[in-house]
């Protein structure tokens, strides 16, 4: 069986050839692929980030197929339109994946509010998503994924496009979503946005997954608490988004661990 080379990815250097807003979408979507894969996230080739182009709001950015998350850089990043036509890359054999195209696309065009979608397959997101009822919120930082979490049924590969608009009614306001026997998905306003809510829920499905295996009772926290502190944060949210100050600290982590994601 023949090896397929990263040569077959190595793309020049895009800086020069595109718009600035377009640069620095890449580079967050590089950070946040090699951020997530640091964290784990990433199931093989089989998951995507994608970002709206900023001064082309009908154009994504997508990871090629074949890649890892950790072979992903600011210009091997694949840009194409809701249409399905690769826009960038045109001398290269890249493709996108199917499913993975299919729903992503469809959210990002059905949904102008948006920018990024993130989609993942983490053990314990897929744990979680194959028990009856779904999440709990067990701790404080759980909280902020109250009234935030929707649940889509499982109907094989998403590559189907008449699921999308099942996927957005059930994701309806909420910034994630979980797949039952399958995954996770979130959504954002911003790159950071999106990774800030996806971090939350990796975390409360971890943390699930342990309180779960140790065979106790788990201590609910009651319906009126919750919607307290989802209250607070809420609050916290209307006077400074904190996704941002994290996100800032997220690329500050990718500069240090993967210096050239931004090349």
């Amino acid at each position: 069986m023949a090896i397929v080379s990263a040569a077959k990815f190595q793309v020049p250097h895009l800086r020069d050839t595109v718009s600035e807003a377009e640069w620095d979408a890449r580079c967050n979507l590089a950070a946040a692929f090699r951020i997530a894969y640091h964290l784990g996230w990433n199931d093989r080739i089989t998951n995507h980030i994608t970002c709206r182009v900023p001064d082309a709001p009908d154009q994504f950015l997508m990871n090629p197929h074949g890649l890892g998350w950790h072979e992903i850089t600011a210009s091997n990043l694949v840009k194409a339109d809701f249409a399905g036509h690769i826009l960038s890359h045109k001398d290269q054999d890249v493709k996108l994946a199917p499913a993975g195209y299919n729903f992503h696309s469809g959210i990002l065009k059905a949904r102008p509010d948006l920018s990024c979608v993130i989609h993942v397959h983490t053990t314990p997101i897929v744990v979680v998503s194959a028990t009856r009822d779904g999440l709990m919120i067990v701790d404080q930082t759980a909280c902020h994924l109250y009234d935030e979490v929707g649940y889509h049924d499982f109907e094989g590969y998403a590559q189907e496009e008449d699921e999308v608009p099942r996927i957005l009614r059930d994701l309806g306001e909420k910034h994630t979503l979980i797949m039952w026997n399958h995954g996770a998905l979130g959504v954002g306003r911003t790159i950071g946005e999106a990774f800030s809510y996806m971090r939350k829920l990796v975390d409360a499905c971890d943390l699930q997954v342990r309180l779960m295996a140790t065979g106790a009772e788990i201590r609910r926290i009651p319906e009126d608490v919750l919607k307290f502190t989802r209250a607070q944060i809420a609050e916290k949210l209307r006077k400074k988004p904190y996704s941002d100050i994290e996100w800032a600290m997220y690329r500050r982590l990718a500069d240090e661990l993967y210096p050239h994601y931004a090349g």
